[in-house]
């Protein structure tokens, strides 16, 4: 408020919204909250009405016109024809406009008519509602929320909530009564505080330790040899029996299933398919019963996947859910599933979200291997050792943290970067690279290492960066190699090493140490360096690190 020079308003209602542009431009004719031609409504409104061309020539035969290229407007514009038409009252030509609407939406209205009531209602897009003293806070999820209150309702599809001074009324777009079911948010307002951090992303990627060993509490007992996922074990039969597992999510949590996708097949010996979400559901994927669907995802409301969630259990497979909010739309709607327990990201690039990802997704793998019978409990317990080994080894990686801003220092001017890993390392590349283009907006691929020389190795010259995962792995010798035909071209190489590596360091550039680990953890490792070099170009590129220009924390819009 005090940037753009108003005094702080006065009032004890309000309703605003952070767009993401879907509908026109980020202008502030488009930007909400939207009025109605006629003042009687004002409305925020997250998600995408599919039919408002549709809406809107409806309206403009009836007189109606618009400042904006937004379906929000049109929206507000619907609710106020239905309510001067019919004469009668605001929550009544909420839910009669709502019935003309195809699409998603999570909306907050106010109407100047009945100045002590507010008005809001979801379908296919997130809504929360705080609970406080005497108050109430709507929000597309619990985090903005967890600062005034850790009362929330969770709002299911097809609900509207009335809310005014004498209290809060929850029903169906139907009028059908609900009775409001009030949650505890189990966050501490510290987690969202950014303590001595300058940003939230950095704050996140040393928060790993910590989200790592959380994702374990309670599951992981190395002395007993045992892993115990408490949200499985009504389908562990059925998942033991699975014949095959399909992973479904999208950006970093498509590249946690690529990680989960190799643990799988490796340890328990199930054939694992990862898919985009946004493409899943889109074909006309094969699906038995006897498949397991996998669904990740941070924030646990991503409607692409929540999309092939319910495509999914149409074809009868059994549908499970990794993420982080508890009470999401995800964990709602799948069959069973575990949380991260990864606590609040508020950084819109994900990162300690991918480790408490891979790790519960390695959990999984070592206990159905041990069911399953391809694993023995010698080998369950060596897995289940290194894997608790991995927040102290994230700790000593985080100390290199100068030397990785030394790296970032040299290369933050670059307009493209190469990831190369192989094996387990791929995932990480594609992870590294994504990480990258999103905060610092530099051009960046991912590849796996031996791809180079059918096409990226065309654009290998002396002002090409190229980061390659290099740990001593079954792969080493021929990423060396791939390293050295690098070299032959003259590019920069920034190599991610096992401690007391020599080889790759006379022939690399830089090289930034990981400890010695499994082979199947070691995707838990090399992927903070990646987060730290991306954090710290950003940094000196002077870019918005927490906000990513274009980008949303929760992608809750198709």
């Amino acid at each position: 408020v005090a940037k753009v020079g108003h005094p702080r308003p006065q009032g004890r209602r309000g309703i605003g919204h952070t767009r993401w542009a879907t509908h026109g431009e980020p202008t502030d004719v488009n930007a909400p909250p939207h009025t109605s031609m006629y003042g009687h409504f004002v409305l925020v409104h997250n998600g995408i009405i599919e039919n408002y061309a549709e809406l809107k020539t409806k309206l403009e035969h009836r007189g109606y016109t618009f400042k904006s290229e937004t379906d929000t407007e049109v929206l507000v514009n619907l609710i106020e024809y239905i309510y001067l038409r019919g004469k009668i009252t605001p929550e009544i030509a909420v839910r009669l406009a709502l019935y003309k609407v195809v699409g998603a939406y999570g909306i907050c209205v106010f109407s100047p008519d009945e100045p002590r009531t507010l008005i809001a209602a979801r379908l296919g897009s997130p809504l929360v509602v705080g609970v406080g003293d005497g108050e109430y806070f709507v929000a597309s999820d619990a985090t903005p929320i967890a600062a005034h209150t850790q009362s929330v309702i969770l709002m299911n599809d097809g609900d509207v909530a009335i809310m005014n001074d004498e209290g809060l009324e929850l029903k169906t777009i139907r009028n059908e009564r609900l009775k409001p079911e009030v949650k505890l948010i189990d966050w501490d307002v510290e987690d969202t505080d950014l303590g001595h951090f300058e940003h939230y992303m950095l704050k996140e990627i040393y928060e790993q330790p910590k989200s790592i060993r959380d994702t374990f509490r309670g599951r992981v007992n190395a002395e007993q040899h045992m892993i115990k996922l408490g949200g499985l074990l009504d389908v562990m039969p059925r998942l033991c029996d699975a014949q095959r597992i399909v992973i479904v999510g999208c950006g970093t949590s498509w590249h946690a299933g690529i990680v989960g996708e190799y643990l799988l097949e490796d340890l328990a010996r199930i054939p694992v398919e990862v898919e985009y979400a946004s493409e899943f559901r889109y074909r006309n994927p094969i699906l038995s019963p006897n498949d397991v669907v996998l669904a990740i995802s941070q924030s646990g409301e991503t409607a692409d996947t929540l999309a092939a969630i319910q495509l999914a259990k149409h074809k009868g497979a059994l549908v499970l859910g990794i993420c982080n909010v508890v009470g999401s739309s995800i964990s709602r709607q799948t069959n069973a599933g575990v949380y991260t327990h990864a606590g609040p990201e508020i950084g819109v690039a994900s990162t300690k979200a991918f480790t408490a990802q891979v790790t519960v997704l390695a959990m999984l793998a070592s206990l159905l291997g041990y069911k399953r019978g391809h694993l023995s409990e010698e080998q369950h317990h060596e897995f289940i050792c290194g894997l608790l080994e991995v927040p102290d080894k994230v700790e000593h990686i985080l100390q290199s943290s100068d030397l990785i801003k030394q790296v970032a220092q040299q290369y933050y001017q670059a307009t493209n970067f190469l990831f190369l890993g192989r094996g387990y390392m791929f995932p990480v590349a594609l992870e590294g690279a994504l990480k990258l283009k999103e905060i610092s907006y530099i051009h960046a691929e991912g590849y796996p290492a031996a791809e180079i020389k059918h096409g990226p190795i065309a654009l290998i010259d002396e002002y090409m960066p190229v980061v390659i995962l290099a740990p001593r792995d079954r792969s080493y010798e021929k990423v060396v190699s791939n390293i050295q035909e690098v070299k032959a071209r003259h590019g920069k190489v920034i190599a991610i090493v096992t401690e007391g590596d020599t080889v790759v360091r006379e022939l690399a550039d830089y090289c930034i140490e990981i400890p010695q680990s499994l082979p199947v953890v070691e995707a838990l490792l090399a992927v903070v360096p990646l987060q730290l070099l991306s954090y710290h170009i950003a940094v000196l590129r002077g870019c918005n690190v927490d906000r990513p220009r274009n980008l949303a924390k929760s992608v809750t819009v198709e």
